[in-house]
């Protein structure tokens, strides 16, 4: 079968990538030609483990074409993945103008049956809307072509994307054809060799299993931190609570992790779109009370290192200067969407701070994107940690990155101002730090700092 894949991003390069490596014919279609060419040249547009190994393979044996013809993507196709980004619209709900172009474009040009699987995070209903819009075109032409569209969510997280691809936790498929459904099987069939795990169901039910199991993780991060919080209060650690809890089978350890909250392309955008087509279809308030707070606490959550810091330092930081180590939402990737960073830089800077910052993949994207606006408070550093501590009151720890994991107490203590840590991921040892003088602040690890009454516009 060969495939087409619409939208070169976070989600349609892993997955054209992943297909490719199975022996599938893939072609790549986006409207960014810059992006096109580099990739045609091996030159990735985003950081992912595994993923350039994968599009160099594809492209020496031409089983990876980059192209932004429909024509050329479209001929021969027999399963079209549209993978474009759907963004928050202003109300909170999933913007569809992408998705909704790629359908016009599909039923203008259509000229043999075709599958189409949307893998983009739609909400409830998308794929009957896809599958209007496409008649619609055909109607116009008067044309007769059968095509049939599917639901395809994918469960791919940022930073192993490739694995999660290659050995997919659950493939599902929403479709009301048996044949449709054996096709997309076939297909998904090459990375379930060793266990079955295609899940055949309603096309309305794929659709709603995407949000609620982003939704689901997003409430587990947004528990833990809440408990992480009682632990601070009553000076308890939440590494002891979660490790009791997680024991317990039916609630496991995964996502018991307590941080500075969930960011990305995926949670934040899908925890609110949730929400809106809840309120949409009038969900019980109870419901939705549960839905909203999802999202309160994770808002919360970004500003507890800030609160901390203000607590420690005072509410005037004019003079003061933070190392930051982390810049990306979570480790092994460069994405600065809803990345806690970005509260940490905007509240400190705006009582008088100034930022040093070290990460070895996101500089680029802070630089002229994300914390653009912020340029005369911060300056960066790309190649070495420890660099950005030299005269710094204190460190701020942001993201899981694993050089992040361990530190040279030495040399931190001896480049710091002061012997003090924040650490918004708790990587570190208490004990060890604490021997060496430092005075270490994380999350929910009972550090004794009245964080909890700073107020924060």
């Amino acid at each position: 079968m060969k495939i087409t894949v619409v939208g070169i991003g976070f989600v349609g390069l892993p997955l054209a990538a992943a297909f490719s490596s199975m022996g599938s014919r893939v072609c790549c279609l986006d409207n960014d030609a810059k992006k096109i060419e580099g990739l045609k040249k091996g030159i990735l547009p985003i950081t992912e483990p595994g993923l350039e190994p994968l599009v160099l393979e594809g492209l020496k044996h031409k089983l990876l074409d980059f192209t932004t013809d429909y024509d050329a993507a479209l001929a021969d196709c027999d399963i079209l993945f549209i993978a474009v980004g759907t963004p928050s619209g202003n109300d909170g709900s999933a913007d569809l103008q992408y998705v909704e172009k790629v359908a016009h474009t599909i039923g203008q040009k259509i000229t043999k049956p075709l599958i189409v699987a949307d893998k983009s995070t739609v909400p409830v209903g998308t794929a009957d809307l896809v599958k209007k819009i496409i008649q619609e075109e055909l109607d116009k032409r008067g044309a007769a072509v059968d095509f049939w569209v599917v639901s395809n969510p994918e469960f791919m997280a940022e930073g192993r994307a490739v694995k999660d691809m290659l050995e997919p936790s659950r493939v599902v498929v929403g479709s009301n054809s048996k044949e449709v459904l054996a096709k997309m099987e076939l297909l998904y069939d090459p990375f379930m060799k060793k266990t079955p795990r295609f899940h055949a169901m309603g096309v309305q039910a794929a659709e709603l299993t995407k949000y609620a199991s982003n939704t689901m993780l997003a409430l587990k991060i947004s528990f833990i931190n809440t408990v992480a919080g009682l632990c601070d209060v009553i000076s308890a650690d939440i590494e002891e609570v979660a490790e009791g809890m997680g024991s317990d089978p039916r609630i496991g350890r995964e996502f018991l992790h307590a941080s500075l909250g969930y960011g990305g392309s995926c949670f934040p955008k899908d925890v609110k779109a949730i929400i809106v087509f809840a309120d949409k279809i009038g969900l019980p308030k109870p419901y939705l009370s549960l839905l909203r707070a999802i999202e309160e606490v994770n808002k919360y959550q970004k500003t507890i290192i800030p609160r901390k810091i203000l607590a420690r330092f005072g509410a005037d930081l004019t003079g003061k200067k933070f190392a930051l180590w982390g810049l990306s939402f979570k480790a092994k990737t460069n994405d600065m969407r809803e990345s806690a960073s970005i509260d940490i830089v905007k509240i400190l800077t705006a009582r008088g701070a100034k930022i040093v910052a070290y990460d070895p993949l996101a500089v680029e994207e802070a630089r002229t994107v994300y914390l653009k606006e912020f340029s005369d408070s911060i300056s960066y550093e790309q190649s070495d940690k420890y660099a950005i501590l030299d005269g710094c009151d204190a460190l701020i720890i942001a993201t899981e990155t694993g050089e992040y994991r361990t530190i040279d107490i030495t040399v931190a203590k001896k480049a710091l101002k002061n012997s003090i840590i924040f650490d918004g991921r708790n990587l570190l040892d208490i004990p060890t730090l604490k021997e060496a003088g430092f005075e270490y602040y994380a999350v929910g690890r009972g550090d004794r700092i009245d964080w909890q009454k700073i107020e924060i516009d």
